[in-house]
């Protein structure tokens, strides 16, 4: 048998490097597709809604607009796709491991069909481009689902330990809020463009900027690290659906998804609103994006260690519950703000907080889960478990562009508001379900089935009664 080479933390360093791709080209679509699609511009934000003439901006459907359904279907298509390529990567048993061949064919087609978003659907014909645009986003999340679920198997298999686990988890987070934070940037790289090249096209040229750094950033891990080297893997006998079916059978693991999925309902919805709340409620120039996401960015990465540090000693449930109610404060304030630049720091300090902590320690929660099954069953399918978290929170996240496209479509400040606290209130039902989320239990199974496997014996433990340590 093969000896493994052992997983560092420069190794973990080196995979969380395409964190920092994937959610660079996921920040592009999600922070700024609505955001250049709909929408009107103004004088002080002439990129608002750019694109929006190309395509249906009216309700068809109640208050349901074309292109909030675009997204929502978009999601959905995503989310369905996930066990299908969960299933088919645990299965597979390629030359270059179980997940690292995904990650090499996809990082090119996910990153040009990034750019083809801001570029294709713009010819004369409407109805063109809304077939066109509603083609691209499919693609692109079948691509983005390629590469993602994966990327996010070896989450668990590369987190061999619980110490690595929390380490690897800490470490994606960094690169993906990174990335996140990136793409922000997106206004001010056509902004200096825009003289040279014009309003349309310092866009798309910057998204090509952007979207070919991302590339190189997937890339990059999918070649050095040889999978094989690290992990031992045994394609998984368990067809696609049945595997999902067994995965959502795991009563701990749906009380964590069932928090997870109203999670990121709210967050989609404060994420998409928040270059609304900016620039519609606080009259601020888009601009000053990137300059508001970096401050809270820099404020969580400063926080890191101490979530690192507190989640080995306290665990990770009573952090992620934090994490929680500090979002719905979050959520709050953006919903009450008022005109001027400092509610923008506000939001950004108070929200550097449950960044850190739901953006380290979830990942770690699925990968435990995982590591238990794989325990109990001597079957891995880490790639299913994390394809089921993504399942149920794209789904999320599909109710959730549907909804903020719907509620804004009359494109008010208090439309904008409504979005905050149908957030705040979803987020605080979501920190009430995860109560319900056993983690100490699931840690202290884990030790002991590791401690048999390995031919630990305790030693037996002597009951003193009290009326002997009185005599003693």
């Amino acid at each position: 048998m093969k000896e493994l080479k052992p997983i560092t933390n420069k190794l973990l360093w080196i995979f969380a490097i395409g964190q920092f791709g994937w959610s660079l080209l996921s920040g592009i679509v999600s922070n700024w597709m609505v955001y250049y699609y709909t929408g009107t511009p103004s004088e002080q934000n002439p990129n608002t809604g750019v694109f929006a003439s190309g395509i249906t901006q009216t309700p068809i459907l109640f208050s349901l607009t074309l292109f909030g359904l675009v997204l929502a279907a978009g999601r959905i298509f995503d989310a369905v796709s996930d066990p299908l390529i969960a299933g088919w990567s645990d299965r597979s048993n390629y030359k270059g491991g179980r997940r690292i061949p995904f990650m090499r064919a996809m990082a090119v087609p996910f990153s040009l069909c990034t750019i083809g978003l801001f570029v294709l659907p713009q010819t004369q014909n409407i109805i063109v481009n809304d077939t066109v645009l509603f083609i691209l986003l499919m693609v692109f999340y079948l691509f983005m689902t390629m590469f993602c679920t994966p990327y996010n198997a070896l989450i668990a298999e590369l987190g061999d330990t619980q110490q690595h686990r929390i380490n690897v988890s800490t470490y994606i987070s960094f690169t993906f809020i990174l990335g996140q934070s990136i793409s922000f940037l997106l206004p001010n790289v056509a902004d200096a463009l825009k003289g040279t090249v014009g309003q349309t096209n310092s866009i798309r040229y910057s998204v090509a900027f952007m979207s070919s750094i991302a590339c190189i950033a997937m890339l990059y891990p999918a070649f050095y690290i040889k999978e094989r080297d690290y992990i031992d893997s045994t394609p998984s006998e368990t067809k696609p659906f049945k595997s999902l079916a067994q995965t959502f059978s795991n009563k701990q693991f749906r009380h964590f998804v069932y928090s997870d999925v109203i999670y990121f309902f709210a967050l989609t919805l404060f994420q998409t609103g928040l270059a609304f709340y900016e620039t519609q409620l606080m009259e601020i120039e888009d601009t000053w994006t990137f300059v508001l996401t970096a401050t809270m960015t820099l404020i969580s990465v400063m926080l890191y260690p101490m979530v690192n540090i507190l989640a080995k000693k306290i665990s990770k449930k009573p952090l992620i519950i934090i994490g929680f109610f500090s979002y719905c404060c979050v959520f709050a304030i953006a919903g009450l703000c008022q005109k001027g630049l400092y509610w923008g720091f506000i939001i950004a300090v108070v929200a550097a907080v449950p960044m850190a902590i739901l953006g380290i320690l979830p990942q770690a929660c699925v990968a435990d889960v995982a590591e238990l099954t794989r325990l109990q069953t001597g079957e891995d399918r880490s790639g299913m478990f994390f394809a089921a978290r993504t399942f149920a929170f794209k789904m999320g996240q599909a109710i959730a562009m549907v909804t903020f496209t719907s509620i804004t479509v009359s494109q008010t400040k208090m439309s904008y508001r409504v979005t905050a606290f149908v957030a705040l209130i979803t987020c605080f039902i979501g920190a009430c379900i995860f109560f319900t989320f056993d983690e100490k239990a699931i840690l202290v199974e884990i030790k002991k089935l590791k401690d048999s496997i390995n031919g630990v014996k305790r030693k037996p433990v002597t009951v003193v009664s009290k009326a002997d340590r009185k005599k003693k």
